[in-house]
């Protein structure tokens, strides 16, 4: 980014003809040139020059000017008591901020007041909750590579959630950045950005911090053997480069800590300083993809988790949404990423089945944890800011008011059945000794300022008593000094006053100033009155502000020393948090399970097992059916036996829709959720591919084709006989027949090669016989009914091919023009009426292309072209010599491009 005074070249030439203030502003542009700097200048945080002209563009606020000896230059400013907002604002435009207070008193400074960067905000290293989304996590990921290996780290900076992985693969990790959406990317100096997606911010850091043995230092300032913690060298390096950025950003965030410039946080950083360190990282969760049922973004989008496909969807069009009855932020997120990441050990799943069977059959004890879950406050973010240092005295209050409903959820688990909840039990440590210390120390009702007085108990600090005492002793002498002079003076109008500038004073008015004895000294004059003070006055008045300050003093000095003793305690907090997380997200399930009729899915073994069975009877579509006045219910049978269904029906008719429902079903059943359906028995999935839908990218320089291309190539390379495949319309973004060829193609692959259990859905009718020639396909279809020219969609699924598509019907009851239809309508009678016996030119096409795979060095016919003349021998050879099973589907159809050129010729 350019300085805020100009492009760098000029920089040099400008500072020295700048006033201090403006020179200490470019100083702190230069240092933190990746940023927008917001510089404290009274009670607003201002920007200069190009920055004035850039934040007021951004932000809608006035754009003025400032003139000095320099001249006249724009600035920009926002009010300090509201700059989160303003904040919020820049950072989503993808800027990085760098807040630069004011580190000295004004009226203790005879030159310009110096300013400091007390914080950089950055999207993935947010931890202000204004900022923070509650229910949700937010990431800052770092990317190493060492030699083949990428590297993986993802940190929650607000809650200290800390994560590893790594892969031989750009793809995969690619596929990890999705599920966990990232808002901030820190990469290496050696690992390029193509794993991390375009709207979240790549940030550069300093190689030093991605040097192993700095990162393995690093590491073991929070981890003992971080070595035998991960797995490889990729990984340690992202790990300790992660931790160093997170500490570089925090940087001088304690109250009154005075700021540092960008190359001495790193520096701070690399020496290990001590006050750098986040203590509340704690732990550091290194976990194998391979763990989890796999989701991709593809299928992130496609299943509609966690975002709508719709521009204009409903928010809570999502399975996270229609999931999501959790009573905290704490239940919210840890249901959020057992959806990021489901489970394939059946155990594990079972464990999480029982929880919710036991729950949902309990209504009154789970109403009740409901309840008093509403009453848990975000522990793991408020021991995060705890650990800070930047917590209240409100937020320590919040601490207690959590703890204190502990003692009842643990009696609501004290006779649970199921191992799962009774470990939940035996993992609510109420922090007895957590509460009781806030109890006795804070007042209930605190200020949310901590250096001001009036947070610290009366009883829990003799010195604090004390001084108390002795200004509230201060005080009731003055209330009595009122009565007292008017007895002593005869001056019935006299009043003790006080004002912060002039302190406590006594105040005559001027009818009654002949009566004022010798002692009064004059502070102040009135327009009709006096102002006086009294030896005695003035030594109370002393007493009283020295009493409160030392006072104000003094509870500073406990509040941080309590604050300090609860950061002490972070692992038993962090522990709490994670079991009233867990026991939350089970109460959700259970809520959803019983509100919405659904039943606990049987889970089977895959030991000696080659395929997958999915066996669902009245299978429903989770978002759907909230989304829509009815919905019909239907059946799913698919088994090693029968694991390739191609799908037929009109548009509408609930194809697409189906095969997500399926999807859904497999996906919530391994979250440990019941399922929409009658029954559901499974095997678990290891990953689920979608091709699904149209896109293109016209930036990246692909058409809608080329990204199903591309989609399909990934199922095809990666896919086996434990993956679930959902196939939309494969083919359609080229010519019928090509399109025929390459679904054919790639569907005889899948069944043959890969193995996949897989849903096809087609408009492509002569599909529909890939069930005679392959041994593990079948045909379903959704049946409608024609009536004086409108269809019926009964959205029922049976066995079969449909009898057509309805396209026009369906264009008819989507309101396009009659003249239009009416000539469809003709054109459709004309083309059925020349369409051959056979099936049609497009069919005998791809009939012809499957003879060709099938035949032998016995000598066949010679192939038929379309205009029924021979295939010339030369271009019947290379048909022959394709091999088609090893071909992409782009390579495919290039070839095929090429040799109707060559027919063509």
């Amino acid at each position: 980014m350019d300085s805020a005074l100009g492009p760098p070249e000029q920089m040099a030439a400008k500072r020295d003809e700048l006033t201090p203030m403006m020179a200490q502003y470019h100083d702190l542009c230069a240092r933190y040139d990746d940023a927008i700097v917001l510089f404290q200048v009274g009670d607003f945080y201002e920007t200069f020059c190009g920055a004035a002209e850039r934040t007021a563009r951004l932000l809608e606020i006035a754009l003025t000017s400032r003139e000095d000896s320099t001249g006249e230059y724009p600035m920009a400013g926002i009010p300090i008591d509201n700059a989160e907002s303003y904040i919020e604002d820049l950072l989503e435009a993808g800027y990085r901020v760098a807040v630069a207070d004011q580190v000295e008193e004004p009226g203790e400074t005879s030159g310009v007041v110096e300013r400091a960067v007390t914080r950089v905000i950055t999207p993935g290293t947010l931890t202000e909750d204004e900022l923070l989304t509650g229910d949700d996590n937010n990431f800052v990921a770092a990317v190493a590579r060492n030699g083949d290996r990428l590297g993986l780290a993802l940190l929650d900076v607000s809650t200290g959630d800390f994560y590893a992985t790594s892969a031989t693969s750009d793809e995969s990790i690619a596929d990890e950045v999705s599920r966990f959406d990232p808002s901030e990317a820190v990469v290496g100096p050696d690992a390029a950005a193509d794993p991390i997606p375009e709207e979240c911010m790549v940030t550069p850091f300093d190689a030093r911090a991605f040097d192993r043995e700095r990162a393995t230092e690093k590491l073991t300032t929070y981890f003992r053997n971080p070595d035998a913690l991960l797995a490889d060298t990729a990984e340690i390096r992202a790990c300790g480069a992660l931790l160093a950025y997170a500490e570089y950003v925090r940087g001088g965030e304690h109250e009154g800590e005075r700021g540092e410039d960008a190359d001495e946080r790193v520096a701070a950083v690399f020496e290990g300083d001590d006050e750098q360190r986040l203590e509340y990282i704690t732990q550091l969760t290194r976990y194998d993809p391979r763990e989890y049922l796999l989701l991709d973004a593809v299928a992130l989008r496609s299943l509609e988790l966690f975002e709508p496909r719709a521009v204009h969807g409903r928010d809570d069009a999502t399975l996270v949404g229609v999931l999501d009855e959790t009573a905290s932020a704490l239940g919210g997120r840890k249901l959020r990423d057992w959806i990021r990441r489901p489970l394939l050990e059946p155990a594990r799943i079972e464990a999480r089945h029982d929880a919710v069977a036991e729950l949902t059959g309990a209504v009154q004890r789970r109403e009740r944890l409901h309840d008093r879950l509403r009453e848990v406050y975000d522990l793991e973010r408020l021991i995060g800011r705890i650990s800070r240092e930047r917590a209240n005295a409100r937020d320590l209050r919040s601490l207690r008011d959590t703890l204190a409903v502990v003692p009842d959820i643990r009696e609501q688990l004290a006779d649970a059945d199921c191992e799962r909840l009774r470990d939940l039990h035996g993992n609510l440590d109420p922090l007895a000794d957590v509460r009781e210390l806030i109890e006795d120390a804070v007042v209930e009702e605190p200020p949310i300022e901590i250096t001001e007085g009036g947070i610290i108990a009366e009883g829990y600090d003799e010195d604090l008593d004390a001084l108390r005492g002795t200004a509230r002793d201060g005080e009731q002498w003055i209330e009595d000094l009122e009565d007292r002079e008017r007895e002593r003076t005869g001056i019935d109008s006299l009043k003790v006053g006080h004002n912060s500038v002039h302190g406590y004073y006594i105040e005559v008015t001027n009818p009654n100033l002949e009566s004022v004895p010798d002692n009064y000294q004059r502070r102040q004059t009135l327009k009709n009155s006096e102002r006086f003070v009294t030896p005695a006055l003035k030594e109370r008045e002393d007493e009283i502000v020295g009493a409160r300050q030392r006072a104000d003093e003094r509870e500073y000095d406990l509040f941080c020393e309590v604050r300090r003793e609860i950061a002490a305690e972070v692992e038993r907090v962090q522990a709490l948090a994670d079991a009233l997380a867990t026991l939350d997200a089970l109460v959700s399930l259970s809520t959803v399970a019983a509100q919405y009729d659904y039943c606990r899915p049987e889970i089977l073994e895959r030991e000696g097992r080659d395929g997958l069975e999915i066996d669902v009877e009245g299978g429903r579509h989770a978002v759907v059916e909230r989304t829509q006045e009815s919905f019909v219910p239907n059946d799913a049978c698919l088994t090693t036996d029968r694991r390739l269904a191609v799908i037929t029906g009109p548009n509408m008719s609930g194809k697409s829709t189906y095969m997500r429902q399926v999807a859904q079903i497999v996906l919530l059943a391994q979250v440990g959720s019941f399922v929409p359906a009658r029954s559901a028995r499974l095997t678990p999935v290891d990953r689920i591919f979608t091709r699904v839908g149209a896109s293109d990218d016209i930036a990246g320089g692909r058409s809608t084709f080329m990204v199903e291309m591309d989609e399909l190539a990934t199922i095809l390379r990666e896919a086996d006989e434990h993956s679930l495949v959902l196939l939309d319309e494969v083919g359609r973004g080229t010519s019928t027949a090509d399109g025929m060829a390459i679904a054919r193609a790639i569907t005889e692959h899948i069944h043959d090669e890969v193995g996949a259990t897989t849903l096809f859905a087609t408009h492509h009718h002569p599909l529909t016989e890939l069930a005679d020639d392959l041994a593990a396909a079948f045909t379903l279809h959704f049946e409608v009914d024609e009536a004086d020219g409108d269809v019926v969609f009964h959205h029922e699924i049976a066995p079969g091919a449909a009898s057509g598509s309805y396209g026009v019907e369906v264009a008819t009851a989507a309101g396009v023009p009659e003249p239009v239809v009416d000539r469809a309508r003709e054109l459709v009678a004309d083309a059925t009426e020349d369409e051959p016996e056979a099936g049609g030119e497009a069919e005998t096409r791809v009939r012809a292309r499957g003879e060709m795979a099938d035949e032998t060095d016995s000598g066949p016919a010679s192939p038929a072209t379309a205009d029924g003349g021979d295939v010339p021998a030369d271009v019947a050879a290379e048909l022959r010599a394709l091999d088609l099973a090893h071909l992409t589907p782009v390579e495919a159809l290039t070839e095929l491009d090429r040799l109707k050129r060559l027919l063509e010729a």
